[in-house]
């Protein structure tokens, strides 16, 4: 885990998106394609409800090729097991003890993300393991997630003494402006997208305008 070099210029953060619990991969489809037509997303972390493999499989298939198709990495959430046979690009584990569980399954070829780092040695512990990124302030399985204050000091630590990349999540719009400020390689998106009442492409639309990020539409 290298640390950043002395007066490295800030890099422009890009988006990611995490999905709700799908049931319905084919119905969510049309909902995941109008967040991706707005705005340019790095990544998104596909989450399942809980059904059997070959469900599993069949939903990963169903929206997998629709991310790669917009240039966003396709991320199983917490089955890592499933991404090489469902074409996905990697997984997204929570708790360093699961991540830690899931790189043989993963590397050399596939993303290994870490998330619901409780501490920061947690998060250094992934890094040194092998993590393509570490994310901050991501809610529980309750939820709840930390106070944003903590979540913006834990993403700015991050950002000045380390290399590997950095996602923070931006639950309100001026979360996602604070994210970037304070150095986070990627902001990722969850409910702020999908509870929009405009539609997930509106929200999409703004907060890659509050990076600065191209726009896709009005």
């Amino acid at each position: 885990m290298a640390s950043r070099p002395p007066k490295e210029a800030p890099r422009p953060a890009r988006l990611t998106l995490i999905t709700p619990r799908i049931e319905d991969a084919a119905a969510f489809a049309g909902t995941l394609a109008a967040a991706l037509a707005a705005a340019d997303f790095a990544a998104a972390v596909l989450r399942f409800a809980d059904a059997d493999e070959r469900t599993q499989i069949n939903r990963a298939k169903a929206l997998v090729p629709l991310l790669q198709e917009h240039g966003a990495a396709a991320l199983l959430d917490g089955i890592p097991e499933l991404a090489a046979r469902a074409s996905a690009d990697g997984a997204h584990l929570t708790g360093l003890e699961a991540f830690q569980a899931a790189l043989g399954t993963l590397k050399p070829a596939g993303i290994a993300g870490a998330g619901g780092l409780a501490t920061r040695h947690d998060a250094m512990l992934a890094a040194e393991g092998g993590a393509d990124y570490v994310m901050f302030g991501e809610p529980g399985a309750d939820g709840r997630r930390p106070e944003f204050a903590a979540v913006e000091e834990r993403v700015a630590w991050w950002a000045e003494v380390f290399e590997l990349p950095c996602v923070g999540f931006a639950a309100t719009l001026d979360e996602v402006a604070a994210l970037a400020a304070a150095g986070a390689d990627f902001v990722a998106l969850g409910d702020l997208v999908w509870n929009d009442a405009r539609g997930p492409g509106a929200m999409a639309a703004a907060a890659a305008a509050r990076l600065a990020l191209p726009v896709r539409i009005a």
